[in-house]
């Protein structure tokens, strides 16, 4: 596997990473790093990996988009310093254009959205050696339909970031898809945005099959 021994590994993004973590340290006990695929990801190296002693953390916030990281991003990842970066954002940015159509200051663009986390991978990349990038994704298995269209978009985005910079890219939408082949959307995620744990776990083995992780060891 690809994470080392002492590493720290930061996740970073919106509600989907959040989880209910801990605030404002989304480290620790009792659930601190949430209930989502982030302490899934945690559970699953220290029961495989223990030898290993790498310490997860959860900088996730719940209705979160790009330009709300951009904000926040000095703080929760450059003075953090980790080994390892996982960033999943974008559901929110496409999201709010469906939700709240009338409201338009909520609306990240795709522009400003490949730009502003063109922008975060740069200043990561001068201190952070390990990025992963994660697409956003929705829980729907008709491509038509207008959300899952343009979530296609912009996790086409996400897909180009990381062949133009060289990192890694966990395809969430994919991984989903090969579950909706069988189950019915609400049965991942009632509003086909926040998954159940069967979608968690889902995210969590995507995750960890980018980092060369073995399960039967």
């Amino acid at each position: 596997m690809q994470l080392a021994s002492g590493q720290k590994l930061l996740f970073i993004g919106d509600s989907i990473t959040d989880s209910d973590r801990s605030k404002p340290e989304g480290e620790g006990l009792f659930h601190a790093l949430g209930r989502g695929y982030v302490s899934f990801v945690d559970g699953l190296l220290q029961a495989t990996y223990p030898e290993l002693a790498i310490r997860v953390v959860n900088k996730g916030t719940s209705g979160h988009t790009v330009r709300d990281l951009k904000a926040r991003w000095q703080e929760d990842v450059i003075e953090q310093r980790p080994d390892w970066l996982s960033i999943m954002i974008g559901i929110n940015d496409v999201w709010r254009q469906y939700d709240t159509p009338y409201i338009t200051d909520y609306h990240i663009y795709i522009d400003e959205y490949e730009a502003t986390l063109r922008e975060l991978i740069s200043e990561a990349q001068s201190i952070v050696p390990n990025i992963i990038l994660m697409t956003p994704f929705y829980i729907e298995p008709n491509e038509q339909d207008a959300m899952r269209a343009t979530m296609d978009q912009y996790g086409a985005v996400v897909k180009a970031l990381g062949a133009e910079l060289s990192l890694p890219v966990v395809d969430t939408q994919a991984a989903f898809n090969k579950a909706l082949a069988h189950i019915y959307p609400a049965t991942l995620a009632w509003d086909r945005v926040h998954p159940g744990a069967g979608g968690h776990l889902l995210l969590a083995k995507a995750f960890l099959k980018e980092v060369g992780f073995v399960w039967d060891r």
